[in-house]
């Protein structure tokens, strides 16, 4: 990771990040239905976010003027453009300084998994059209985020690492650059990017999963906080099906990337934390999730982690997360310091 950023050749100076939102796969799609989107879960992450960048009260002022000209499959008409009407804007109102990368959910895993793409081996005609089909899925799913986005009026622009040079070497990311990106924010723009299929150095390819990228991204733009919508309220003592899960509500972490749980007080080890994986999850589950968290917060960079749609999404989106009480539930991750 410190390679891919000592590598990077920013055209200009990055301009400064109010917040990376990672919209978590299993929170945007439907995990257990090949390639299903949850439609609901997506246009509320998207309208909170217009609402954290509006900033100002519970709901983003004005008529919200729609960027997805496009017509979908179905619909009766062309779509409606009030061209007018954005000559009549002096701006778009909205804090832009946000960058979204979304998990694969329902797309792109399933692909992976049955080619083994995750291992490399590009040689053989299976990974080959694995790889191909893992890429089809997953960007199909992003230009979904991006249109989502763009019909709350957020300038949206998708970004696929494959296309933008992004690769690893046994799997760990050796280049990442990021002009591109930096280019979009100077220009107004929020960049999504997501989970992807790369190339790799010694496997010929992998998977790159949004959880890596954040932490690239994070060490590199420096954000004022990280949030993670999942589809459940943050990290547990474990698997949040079991009735005995515990919330989570504050992990440190050290100097020396070791992490601990300050809030509840747990019985036992401190670090206890118990994961599952999905059979065809090919980026690791909620165990990458934490480490890459926590790798983050290392940063001096605080994290949130907390369920999509709820007001306590909204507040993270915000940055106002308090946890000296009890009324906000999610996960804080945090440096020690």
């Amino acid at each position: 990771m410190a390679e891919a950023a000592a590598k990077q050749r920013s055209p200009a100076t990055p301009r400064p990040v109010r917040c990376i939102v990672k919209l978590g796969g299993a929170a945007i799609t439907n995990k257990g239905e090949l390639e299903s989107i949850d439609e609901r879960s997506l246009r509320s992450a998207c309208a909170q976010l217009r609402q954290a960048m509006s900033g100002s009260g519970d709901a983003a002022p004005g008529k919200v003027m729609g960027m997805d000209w496009s017509r979908r499959p179905g619909d009766p008409a062309d779509p409606a453009v009030d061209t007018d009407g954005f000559r009549g804007m002096a701006g778009l109102g909205i804090d832009t300084n946000f960058i979204v990368v979304h998990g694969a959910g329902s797309f792109g895993h399933f692909q992976a998994s049955r080619s083994g793409v995750h291992k490399g081996g590009l040689h053989t005609p299976l990974v080959k059209a694995g790889f191909v089909a893992t890429r089809i899925s997953v960007t199909s799913l992003n230009q979904e985020v991006v249109r989502a986005l763009a019909r709350e009026g957020i300038p949206s622009i998708g970004l696929s690492p494959f296309a933008c040079g992004w690769s690893t070497q046994q799997r760990k990311l050796v280049s990442a650059n990021a002009s591109q990106i930096i280019q979009s924010l100077h220009a107004g723009f929020v960049p999504v990017l997501h989970g992807d299929g790369v190339l790799d150095e010694l496997l010929a390819c992998t998977i790159l999963s949004g959880d890596v990228i954040i932490r690239h991204l994070a060490q590199l733009l420096s954000p004022k906080y990280v949030v993670f919508l999942t589809d459940v309220q943050g990290v547990y003592d474990r698997p949040p099906t079991d009735s005995n899960a515990v919330l989570l509500r504050e992990i440190e972490v050290d100097d020396n990337g070791g992490w601990s749980v300050v809030k509840p007080v747990l019985q036992g080890n401190k670090r206890g934390v118990e994961t599952s994986v999905a059979a065809h999850d090919t980026t690791g589950g909620m165990e990458t999730k934490i480490l890459e968290a926590a790798a983050i917060a290392r940063l001096g960079v605080d994290v949130y982690i907390t369920k999509v749609g709820t007001d306590h999404s909204l507040r993270a989106l915000k940055g106002d997360v308090d946890t000296s009480t009890d009324d906000w539930l999610g996960t804080v991750i945090r440096s020690a310091k």
